[in-house]
């Protein structure tokens, strides 16, 4: 276990980084060239970022961070399924 002092500022900034660096996998979660083996090395990489933003980010950031991953994967689900439906 590791402990660590910093300043307001830089405290926002790592959470900045954080979550910019998580928005990014989650675009790059929709390329359909990119193999499952490596997306499911990002997603792991996703929850370790999650899990260091809920150690310096609000609680209601951490929430609203949940949030936007539910309607993110709920339209992808429903984008799934209309081509389904456009299929069968």
């Amino acid at each position: 276990m590791l402990g660590i002092l910093i300043h307001e500022k830089e405290r926002l900034e790592i959470q900045y980084l954080l979550k910019r660096e998580m928005d990014e996998i989650l675009y790059d979660l929709q390329d359909s060239r990119i193999d499952q083996v490596v997306k499911r090395a990002m997603k792991e990489r996703y929850q370790i970022l999650f899990s260091l933003l809920t150690r310096v980010a609000p609680h209601n950031e951490c929430v609203n961070e949940l949030h936007y991953i539910f309607q993110k994967e709920r339209r992808d689900l429903e984008k799934n399924l209309g081509r389904v439906r456009k299929k069968g």
